[in-house]
């Protein structure tokens, strides 16, 4: 027996052009967290609904890992919620994740995610993006994903508007106190989904769907 016999998500890998994506395992945290303390975003905006940026180093490294492992922790073949490490050249340099709720009855996923600066503007949020939904629509059976974004966040707007998300409300938010924004909600079904120029390369997706929606909805 070896650890993807315990825990199957772990046989899980997609691999882009670029890219390769995983669901996070201990061994990655050391490397997610330095990447994250290199920069993710301008200090003077927060993109994320939790400002988790913020936070001093030793809070930063422990919530991480505590966010993640909670994710694995409370999966259900109702709700669950997968994590993935994204390696570029061989090095984590940010984390993709997808969530869902009810998913048998509302086949929706729910996407987020965060790059580190230094790799930013080089398309790689596009691609890791794209590799999920692939993942998603193609081997899930997810109809539906859905994403959100800060109205000032015209780089993750992008990445949705060019992969043919369209604009599906606003909402009101408090990242930081006294600094309310308007959070962008978009979402993609599968017809309208502009697929890549590349393949994706999946191992392991039989028993990612198995362990995800359970032997008998996943086929």
């Amino acid at each position: 027996m070896n650890i993807e016999d315990v825990w199957p998500l772990f046989a899980l890998r997609l691999e882009t052009p670029r890219l390769v994506m995983r669901p996070i395992r201990d061994e990655d945290f050391p490397g997610l967290v330095e990447a994250a303390l290199r920069g993710i975003h301008e200090p003077d905006r927060m993109p994320f609904g939790v400002p988790w940026t913020d936070w001093e180093p030793e809070r930063l490294t422990r919530s991480m890992a505590q966010f993640h492992w909670s994710l694995r922790a409370n999966a259900t073949v109702e709700n669950w919620g997968v994590s993935f490490t994204v390696l570029h050249e061989g090095v984590p340099v940010g984390i993709q994740e997808m969530h869902a709720r009810n998913f048998a009855g509302r086949r929706t996923i729910d996407t987020a995610s965060w790059l580190t600066a230094e790799r930013q503007g080089a398309g790689l949020g596009k691609e890791m993006r794209a590799a999920l939904l692939l993942f998603g629509f193609d081997h899930l059976g997810a109809l539906w994903a859905e994403s959100s974004a800060a109205s000032w966040n015209e780089a993750s707007l992008g990445v949705s508007q060019s992969l043919g998300y369209e604009r599906n409300g606003v909402s009101r938010a408090e990242p930081r106190p006294g600094q309310p924004v308007d959070e962008i909600r978009v979402r993609v079904s599968a017809e309208q989904f502009v697929r890549p120029s590349w393949s994706l390369s999946v191992e392991g997706a039989e028993r990612a769907r198995d362990h995800l929606l359970g032997p008998a909805t996943s086929g």
